[in-house]
């Protein structure tokens, strides 16, 4: 399945870029929404949607805050770092667990990816965490890291693993094949969310291509 991550300002303008998938990743933290803002997306998109809220605009109350305004407006799943600080897991992740919606716990390295002895216990420490999905993200700096993304996909555990960057983009094409259970696009060239990610229309285009139904 593919998701389209957005970070759309206009609240309207992403329920609309929403609906035109199955799944999609609202950035609350990019589209600076408040909670208004969140309970009106989050109650009127018709697909299923991702809350995120990444820490580097919103302190740890107003994060709560607004990823718990999404869960109670229908949430399908949210997204908790794990580096967060144990007060956002501690509330976020029960919270979510008793309103029906599923929880991705995640790792970001913006710098490398790691080996895969310290990949293995990362997504070990998530599960422990009760994550339904484990999302890795790494940043490739060789091939070699982007197939030891890959190579993570030997359990048949829920887990999106990808590398971002150049270098990495083919793990956001061949995760989907591998077994995860959804990979991330943008809805277009203009509003990419991360390095290496392809457009909604690239990616129907390479599976296209290749025959493969998502």
């Amino acid at each position: 399945m593919i998701c389209i991550s957005i970070q759309e300002k206009h609240r309207g303008k992403a329920i609309s870029l929403a609906n035109a998938a199955q799944l999609a990743e609202i950035r609350i933290d990019l589209s600076h929404f408040n909670e208004k803002d969140v309970a009106f997306v989050f109650s009127k998109a018709d697909s299923q949607l991702i809350a995120t809220c990444r820490p580097a605009y919103v302190s740890d109350k107003e994060r709560i805050n607004l990823l718990k305004t999404a869960i109670a407006n229908g949430a399908a799943y949210v997204d908790v770092e794990i580096e967060s600080s144990q007060e956002v897991k501690k509330t976020i992740i029960p919270y979510a667990k008793a309103h029906n919606c599923k929880c991705i716990v995640s790792y970001h390295n913006f710098n490398d990816t790691p080996q895969i002895d310290e990949l293995e216990e990362i997504i070990e420490a998530c599960f422990a965490l009760d994550a339904d999905i484990v999302k890795i993200a790494t940043t490739a700096k060789t091939m070699q890291d982007s197939a030891r993304i890959l190579s993570l996909y030997q359990t048949n555990r829920p887990l999106v693993a990808l590398a971002m960057g150049d270098l990495g983009k083919i793990t956001r094409i061949a995760n989907i094949t591998l077994g995860s259970p959804f990979t991330f696009v943008a809805a277009h060239k203009e509003s990419l969310t991360a390095q290496g990610q392809l457009t909604l229309e690239q990616m129907n285009n390479i599976f296209r291509i290749y025959n493969y139904s998502l």
